[in-house]
């Protein structure tokens, strides 16, 4: 690669950069439905037409803003392959797995969590959103299940619960509505959220002599 194209590439994913964030700020607190895509351009100091350009409307915007905010980032890596994730499997205990998984969920929540709230409600007022997610399996209950059993098969589980449960009792509480009721209502900081979350947790599935 020329150091031209290198230069306009990193321009390219600046800019892009720059619209997913003014995206999700504006839709965050206006509502997908009232933000125009003009103030969005104004906010990331582009022309409208770079919008238009780069992500042809506003419902690919958003699927995108989504998709990044799970992410981190817009590199094309599933979650499942992502470090934190493999953190969980890969930890030798159940405790240590439990850790690594309540950690990489907050950073994700702290991203997410108040873009889930804001697609629901636009959800509700425009049906053309529902086709970017066309799949009936929520995906952040794949994830969680997925860690969970894998948390579940480790030494200091809790061998009474079956994977279905385990996973149910995880997906409920590091759910982005829980999050927000605590670190947005109540205003408590997310480091007290991943210490109340983790403690809960343990003592939910972990065996009573690794508590």
């Amino acid at each position: 690669m020329t150091e031209v194209k290198r230069k306009r590439g990193d321009k390219s994913r600046e800019t892009r950069r720059r619209i997913i964030e003014a995206a999700g700020v504006l839709f965050v607190e206006q509502g997908y439905g009232a933000t125009k895509l003009q103030e969005i351009a104004d906010r990331a100091g582009v022309a409208v037409q770079t919008i238009y350009f780069t992500f042809r409307n506003k419902p690919s915007l958003l699927k995108e803003l989504v998709d990044v905010a799970i992410a981190g980032d817009d590199e094309p890596v599933p979650t499942m392959n992502r470090l934190w994730f493999t953190e969980v499997t890969a930890a030798p205990t159940a405790e240590s797995a439990l850790a690594a998984l309540v950690t990489g969920s907050r950073a994700t929540l702290e991203r997410v969590a108040a873009i889930n709230e804001m697609v629901r409600a636009a959800t509700a007022s425009n049906p053309e959103i529902q086709e970017l997610w066309p799949e009936r399996t929520d995906p952040r209950y794949t994830v969680i299940s997925t860690a969970t059993e894998s948390l579940m098969q480790k030494p200091g589980a809790h061998a009474d619960l079956t994977a279905e449960e385990s996973a149910d009792i995880v997906y409920a509480l590091l759910s982005p509505e829980l999050f927000l009721i605590l670190t947005r209502d109540r205003a408590w900081l997310p480091e007290r959220w991943e210490r109340w979350a983790f403690d809960t947790l343990r003592a939910q599935l972990l065996a009573a002599d690794t508590h």
